[in-house]
């Protein structure tokens, strides 16, 4: 069973953003299965999850229902990640869910990029901010971004191909890359509650020094 999670920050209802995320998750359903695979599908919607992003930020600390969508992401075999522009950027609330992920939990993941806005004068976004974050969290993003603004919806066939294009590109990354290796769990805060470290492996820790790189 190959698992994607769609990553989407709409903030209204009805959203764009969402609207764009659907059409991709269906898309790339469509394209594994042509492959042969089975295919599970899970939407993120970010918008619900303001609130207890900001606490995490604050506190270190994910609520239940964050860490069901952060552990959605960890298990996925590719991620859909769609953000609205704002400020010629993507919007704050999808950077901070990327920002709450453990490190290492897109290493070597596939993920397909896409965004909305009102014009398409902001359509380098995708290679001006969204490639270098993936990049920079060492995920595999498809060679197609999809972009589309408010009159991409109007109807017209340059959405849905573009749509098409980046979810077959998904599909193949998926085929031949196989499930990636899971990333190795990072020791968080709650984790040093339930099993705290001792003061002499912390004592032995700073006699070691710092380490090299």
């Amino acid at each position: 069973m190959t698992r994607i999670v769609v990553v989407s920050a709409g903030l209204s209802v009805p959203s764009s953003t969402k609207l764009l995320a659907d059409m991709l998750g269906d898309a790339t359903t469509r394209a594994v299965q042509a492959r042969g695979a089975e295919v599970e599908v899970e939407h993120v919607e970010l918008r619900g999850l303001a609130h207890e992003l900001t606490d995490n930020l604050l506190t270190g600390f994910a609520k239940p229902a964050l860490q069901s969508a952060i552990d959605q992401v960890r298990r996925a075999d590719a991620v859909i990640a769609v953000t609205p522009v704002f400020s010629a950027s993507y919007s704050g609330l999808f950077k901070t869910f990327f920002d709450v992920l453990e490190q290492g939990v897109l290493d070597a993941k596939p993920v397909l990029i896409a965004a909305t806005a009102g014009t398409a004068r902001h359509s380098l976004v995708l290679e001006h901010a969204l490639r270098p974050l993936f990049a920079y969290l060492h995920a595999v993003v498809v060679p197609t971004g999809v972009f589309a603004a408010t009159e991409d919806f109007a109807g017209g066939p340059e959405l849905p191909k573009r749509v098409d294009r980046a979810a077959a590109e998904l599909a193949a990354l998926l085929a031949v890359g196989g499930t990636p290796t899971p990333a190795p769990h990072r020791t968080m805060v709650e984790d040093e509650f339930a099993n705290p470290t001792s003061f002499e492996t912390l004592l032995k820790r700073a006699s070691e020094g710092p380490p090299e790189f």
